[in-house]
């Protein structure tokens, strides 16, 4: 999430331009490929140095750092263990959004629910803020499906029996879980070098819209936050602290007030949680409490589908989406008819309810609420 000094009142009578900038300065889609070109080598220095290398390279702030979860690199990721198939897949796709449910979107800061918790994390209620999710791409992908065929085996020769092959693993400690770890955090790398640049393109997208605000506008981030990942960290079990390897699939960190591994601009608040939607529905930004030590400081990373992408395509494929969005006040750019269908707003879960269902549990707090005004789809 990134802040803005903007209103809706000077947004919206540019929205058109400014979305359809923001289309053109961040490539999306199934194959796009980036305006980047990395060499083979510059692509293993920047998944082995995450954001930093992106910020190095003069694509962002060094503040950007002390705002992105591990501040942008986990350690001991070495691109000797990711194969020359990810490698060539990733390169041509550094600096992009990507499809399916990757998105950005231009958002109305609309409600404020933790006054004080909000102004620590710069939001006010009325102004635009830019939320962007995606990840590590075909590299990512292809480091999973690598795994997988050397998991399948590994399982058969520690002797794992598994209820079924999607589950297949290795015990830490062995050199096809350590290789894979090393290569999982390649994965994370690129996915903070991949939003570090269009974070960048971004605000030179802002700046390029809005011309007369440049010289004062504010584009901080607000945070960068991980999900579907393994992670070392310390947590109290049986009332003792050990060191556990905590999976997040479709879940994301959630660490509450003091602990270390929140930025110190917001170890008093608790880690900032993002928490999307729809395309069509409000997004939430969260912050992590002492209470979510019983879910290992993790929560839910978005609303979560109730309809296949198949059945939507089916369902909503010859719908008029965009049209409707428009008619709510939302404007829309997407690669095709097909993604808008597959991402339908009624494919997914009430946001509103997972939201405060997540907030009675004791997860999370919630912060503030979004609305979006413009949305790009790959």
């Amino acid at each position: 999430m990134i802040l803005t000094d903007l209103d809706p009142s000077t947004v919206r009578p540019k929205i058109n331009e400014l979305m359809t900038k923001l289309f053109q300065n961040i490539p999306s889609g199934v194959g796009s490929k980036s305006k980047l070109r990395l060499s083979l080598n510059e692509l293993d220095d920047a998944v082995r140095s995450g954001a930093k290398w992106a910020v190095e390279k003069g694509y962002g702030i060094v503040q950007d750092l002390e705002r992105i979860e591990e501040n942008g690199c986990m350690a001991d990721a070495d691109p000797r263990a990711v194969s020359d198939i990810a490698k060539k897949r990733g390169a041509p796709q550094f600096g992009t959004l990507g499809s399916g449910n990757h998105f950005l979107e231009v958002q109305e800061v609309s409600e404020i629910f933790d006054e004080a918790t909000a102004k620590v994390f710069g939001l006010e209620k009325g102004k635009i803020v830019i939320m962007l999710h995606c990840g590590s791409r075909g590299f990512g992908h292809q480091v999973c499906d690598d795994a997988i065929r050397v998991m399948v085996g590994a399982a058969r020769k520690y002797g794992i029996q598994l209820p079924d092959q999607e589950l297949c693993c290795a015990p830490l400690g062995t050199p096809e879980a350590d290789n894979y770890l090393k290569a999982m955090n390649c994965a994370i790398n690129y996915a903070f070098c991949n939003r570090q640049v269009m974070t960048h393109w971004i605000r030179e997208t802002i700046d390029q819209v809005f011309p007369a605000q440049k010289e004062q506008m504010n584009t901080s981030l607000v945070y960068d936050v991980c999900h579907n990942l393994a992670k070392f960290e310390e947590h109290e079990v049986d009332g003792k602290r050990k060191k556990l390897c905590v999976h997040r699939k479709g879940a994301t960190r959630a660490m509450g007030p003091g602990r270390s591994e929140v930025p110190s601009l917001y170890r008093s608040t608790g880690q900032p949680v993002i928490i999307p939607g729809s395309m069509g529905t409000s997004s939430f930004i969260l912050c992590g409490v002492d209470s979510a030590k019983e879910t290992f400081y993790s929560t839910c990373h978005g609303a979560g589908r109730v309809m296949s992408r198949h059945d939507a395509i089916r369902q909503f494929g010859q719908s008029n989406l965009k049209q409707q969005l428009e008619q709510k006040g939302i404007t829309l750019r997407a690669t095709g008819t097909e993604i808008i269908a597959e991402e339908a707003p009624q494919a997914y879960k009430n946001v509103d309810d997972v939201v405060k269902s997540v907030a009675q549990a004791g997860i999370s707090k919630i912060v503030a609420r979004m609305v979006p005004i413009g949305v790009a789809k790959g």
